[in-house]
């Protein structure tokens, strides 16, 4: 199926008016249809009311009361399928300002209990410097001092004891050379810093050996429930299951190709000195 952005959104109107049609046209209340799908007539007003986005499990569940099938279960659940979906443009977080985004974030990183990061590119800004923080949106105009201050406080979050993090980078992402040599070779030290906190497993997969994976994109999974991948322009947000469990089957394929703690250190250690002498 593809997703047209600007349709993503009203894929879940469009998703809760044919649910409570489907239900009239049954001639079912919403009590007995909560009854059937051992949901909540709350929960099930919500759905059609647009209030709640049902998950792909919820939708099944109601189709099957409702007696619906053939090719309209194809379409509807198509549908489910786009309404779990989310697209979120850089142009439209710019024009409402990144420090709101970084509210978003933060409130979605106080929600979860397990991150997983899949670092393709650039270092994510919960393991920047303040200097990398800076030069990562130094394309925006304007003051952009709230949203790094922002930024640096969402860092906070590592030091939870009740979270887990892991993060797996690619050597291309710990060394693509963002800042000049002597502030790159701070940000090594920055990661491998961040790397000795208890909450952080933090990995690198080398740009050596055999590596039979294909990856494609940076990506992000809180705990099992949400998957966000970013691209150049935004960020695609999956919330049904199977999105997510491809993802996680990704990261762990990933995660066995990197290295961690002293290994991982040493190798930080090594790309350092390496920036510094070319500082000298």
């Amino acid at each position: 199926m593809t997703f047209e952005p600007e349709e993503l959104g009203q894929s879940r109107s469009d998703l809760a008016a044919v649910l409570k049609g489907q239900r009239r046209r049954a001639g079912k209340t919403q009590v007995w249809l909560a009854k059937r799908c051992n949901m909540s007539q709350t929960k099930v007003s919500n759905i059609e009311g647009n209030k709640l986005t049902p998950t792909i499990v919820d939708v099944e569940l109601i189709l099957q009361a409702l007696g619906v099938e053939g090719p309209l279960t194809v379409e509807i659940m198509a549908l489910a399928r786009s309404a779990n979906t989310e697209w979120q443009d850089h142009w439209n977080s710019r024009r409402r300002g990144l420090d709101k985004k970084q509210n978003e974030l933060a409130g979605l990183e106080a929600a979860t209990t397990e991150f997983r990061f899949f670092l393709l590119s650039m270092v994510t800004g919960l393991l920047a410097s303040s200097e990398y923080v800076r030069a990562s949106i130094a394309d925006v105009p304007g003051d952009q001092s709230k949203t790094i201050a922002k930024k640096l406080e969402r860092q906070g979050v590592l030091y939870d004891s009740s979270k887990s993090f892991t993060f797996l980078l690619t050597e291309q992402a710990v060394r693509w050379p963002l800042l000049p040599p002597l502030a790159m070779a701070m940000q090594l030290d920055r990661l491998a810093s961040v790397s000795r906190i208890p909450t952080v497993r933090l990995g690198i997969i080398p740009l050596s050996g055999y590596i039979p994976e294909r990856p494609l994109n940076t990506f992000t999974v809180y705990d099992r429930r949400l998957a966000t991948v970013e691209t150049s322009t935004g960020a695609m947000v999956f919330r049904d299951h199977r999105d997510v469990t491809a993802y996680l089957d990704d990261f762990r394929s990933y995660e066995r190709y990197a290295v961690f703690g002293e290994e991982a250190r040493r190798l930080l250690a090594e790309w350092s000195e390496t920036f510094t002498r070319q500082h000298k």
